[in-house]
């Protein structure tokens, strides 16, 4: 089976593909999963740390860590340096071979950014791939994150552009686009992906995956999250009144196949909501080519499912950690020089 390299989706082709039978579009996803050169049998376990929580003053109407949440979560500072580091080494130990570090900002401010730069070269320094979400980013910024090695920088377009406005007023999706420009030109890799389960119609879906399809370039990376609905929060509150919002988990399969098929080469990642999720569900989503879950007992703010659980899952599966050379491999092979913007060979 041969994957042809392409951004000119469009959005009738992608309805389609929603459509399809359910256990067609599992197969469909399957054979591009293992043409894009991925080992169905290999998933990349990964660990989330909130460096900074809480105090955001953007509105995101899921986020407990907004100012205009009324969810409990309490403000931070930024941590230290050696705290991330540490953090960092226990989550190497239990078998992650990705951490992922998220500031709950706007935008990172210039006095942030030194730390941020000690933080990612330290963690690189171990051998693991290296992730940042710190919000919208500035060129200078963006070049000082590239120059201090750093993998993956993570901004997620959440939802299509239709439901977008519905879902936070404080930035607009052309701003997201922005920032993964910058992103793109300095040369990081690119982390972004959405939330389902808000609300949204299948309709939106299709628009949330066809933004991501006809990007210059695939996103690399592209996590798909199931809204876990925290009390106190916008859609949370509302979820709790309207149950049936909620995404049912045979479409949230569906997504993720869509996502496969249509960005071959990206890896897929199954991130949060997979607490509420079952064991066969989870499996599901690895057979329509999602390879890689966040581990540990927490993301950002949210419960996940914790180490050992993952671990049971995994070996009933049948599958397998992804080893920390092989991603090491892969991550230097998707960077690119400053100001490129590529296909995807393997599609």
């Amino acid at each position: 089976m041969t994957i042809a390299p392409r951004t000119d989706w469009t959005r009738d082709e992608i309805a389609a593909l929603f459509d399809l039978p359910f256990t067609e579009l599992v197969f469909r996803a399957a054979e591009t999963h293992r043409a894009a050169g991925f080992d169905p049998a290999e998933v990349q376990m990964s660990t989330l740390l909130s460096i900074k929580t809480g105090g955001c003053v953007e509105d995101c109407g899921y986020c407990s860590q907004s100012v205009k949440a009324d969810s409990g979560v309490k403000p931070t500072k930024l941590m230290e340096v050696q705290a991330v580091l540490q953090a960092a080494a226990r989550a190497k130990d239990a078998g992650s071979t990705r951490f992922c570090m998220g500031a709950a900002w706007r935008n990172p401010k210039p006095r942030d950014m030194p730390a941020i730069v000690e933080m990612v070269k330290g963690v690189r320094s171990m051998g693991l791939e290296t992730c940042m979400t710190l919000g919208m980013l500035e060129a200078a910024q963006a070049d000082e994150l590239a120059d201090a090695g750093l993998d993956y920088y993570n901004h997620n377009i959440d939802t299509s552009p239709e439901r977008y406005g519905d879902v936070i007023s404080t930035r607009t999706m052309a701003d997201r686009l922005d920032t993964l420009g910058e992103v793109r030109r300095a040369g990081i890799n690119v982390c972004s992906g959405g939330i389902v389960g808000m609300g949204e119609t299948r309709e939106d879906r299709v628009g949330f995956v066809h933004t991501l399809a006809t990007l210059p370039s695939h996103p690399q990376s592209v996590p798909i999250n199931a809204l876990v609905p925290v009390k106190g929060t916008v859609l949370g509150d509302m979820l709790a009144d309207t149950p049936l919002a909620k995404i049912d988990d045979i479409e949230f399969v569906r997504t993720v196949a869509v996502a496969r098929i249509t960005m071959p080469a990206s890896m897929v990642r199954l991130s949060a909501g997979r607490e509420s999720m079952s064991e066969a569900t989870q499996a599901l989503c690895f057979m329509a080519g999602a390879n890689s879950i966040f581990t540990g007992d927490k993301l950002l703010t949210a419960p996940n499912a914790g180490d050992d659980r993952d671990g049971a899952m995994l070996a009933k599966l049948g599958m397998r950690p992804m080893r920390l050379e092989q991603t090491q491999a892969e991550v230097e092979a998707e960077r690119m020089p400053k100001g490129c913007f590529k296909m995807e060979a393997a599609e």
